[in-house]
Order: C-alpha cells, then sequence, then structure tokens
C-alpha cells in the first residue's frame, strides 16, 4: 500500500489544515508564521488540493476514495455534502471523534486490532460505515487497558484527548467509552473548510 512518507505538519501546511484537525496538538512555528503561497495555481490544481486535503484527513487512498465519491453520487441530495458524510461515518474517524484515539492513524489501528463493537458486536474494519441509531463502544476487555486509562508511568489515550469536544452527531456517554450516532454527520459538523464543490467538478471532467 502506498504511504505519505511527508511529515504531518510539512502536509498540514501545503494543503492548509490546521494540525489540531489531524489530532495533533504540537504547534509548528513554521507553520504559524508561513506567509501566503505566491505560485499562481491552475484550476485543476486548486480541484486536485481540495480531493488531496480529504484525502490526507480522513487516511483515504485514491481507489477507495473514488468508490466514496461514486457512492455519494448515488445517495439523495448534493454529491459533496453526501461524500463529507460518507467519510464522517467510516468507523476509525468515529472512534477518533469519541477521543478513543489520538489521531486518525491510531484510530485506524485499534479498531484492526478489535478494541470496537458496533451493536455488541466486534468489528476490526476500520472503513465500516455507521448509521444513525448504531452505538459504538470500546470493549469490556479493553476498558481495563493502560493504554487507554494509563497509569503512573505512561498517560493514556483518554488523557491526552479529554479536552476534545464530540460533535452533535455523537453522543458520548460519560463514562466516554460508548457513542450512539443519533444523526448522520453533514458538512456542518466538520472542523476544517471543504469546498467539496471542487472535488465534484474534478470528478466529473
Amino acid at each position: 500500500m502506498a504511504v505519505n512518507k511527508d511529515p504531518i505538519l510539512k502536509r498540514c501546511r501545503y494543503l492548509g489544515i490546521s494540525p489540531t484537525v489531524m489530532g495533533i496538538d504540537k504547534k509548528s512555528n513554521r507553520f504559524e508564521k508561513a506567509g501566503p503561497n505566491r505560485k499562481k495555481v491552475s484550476e485543476y490544481g486548486t480541484q486536485l488540493k481540495e480531493k488531496q486535503k480529504l484525502k490526507f484527513i480522513y487516511g483515504v487512498m485514491e481507489k477507495p476514495f473514488r468508490h466514496y465519491f461514486e457512492l455519494a453520487e448515488k445517495m439523495e441530495g448534493k454529491a459533496g455534502d453526501n461524500l463529507i458524510t460518507v467519510l464522517e461515518s467510516r468507523l476509525d474517524n468515529v472512534v477518533f471523534r469519541m477521543g478513543l484515539a489520538s489521531t486518525r492513524r491510531e484510530a485506524r489501528e485499534l479498531v484492526t486490532h478489535g478494541h470496537f463493537t458496533v451493536n455488541g458486536q466486534r468489528v476490526d474494519i476500520p472503513s465500516y460505515r455507521v448509521e444513525a441509531g448504531d452505538e459504538v463502544a470500546l470493549s469490556e476487555k479493553s476498558r481495563s487497558s493502560v493504554l487507554f486509562k494509563g497509569s503512573e508511568q505512561t498517560v493514556g489515550i483518554l488523557e491526552k484527548t479529554q479536552s476534545r469536544t464530540a460533535p452533535l452527531w455523537l453522543e458520548v456517554s460519560n463514562d466516554k467509552f460508548s457513542a450512539k450516532i443519533t444523526r448522520l454527520p453533514n458538512p456542518s459538523d466538520i472542523d476544517y473548510t471543504a469546498e467539496t464543490h471542487l472535488i465534484v467538478e474534478l470528478y466529473s471532467k
């Protein structure tokens, strides 16, 4: 599988994304002090960059991203808005939004290792799409894990993400070990700007 080797902060700067969107709290002076990019970008370049941004945020490669777009086109409503809904509905993203993973990359690994259930059933597929009414939970066996709760020597995931606010479409339980999907997410719920119409234009060529 192809993997982008660029440092996350460097990639965030290029794509105009705040590192916090990726779950990174570390600040980069170079990112903050960088001036505007004066290089003229073509229409195609602008459209391509927007697609690269979403692929980078959600950690999705080209083939599945194209599949998500085709799926979004078949759904009722605007294809661009539907694309955000589909991407945000991925199980690894839900785990990240719940605060049970520091980054989406970490969330993918945790899901793959079988730490989570959907409606009581173990699911180890990061791309699994949740639906309204589903309940995502940390498995009983994992709830006492040092990985999540930490110890005297280490900081657990829950402590690292305690300041993160869950989106309105997630009803997170008080113990933060589970959450109910109250409705499907939409573009108004995301914490970054997305000009998805550019992606629609790109794929329409």
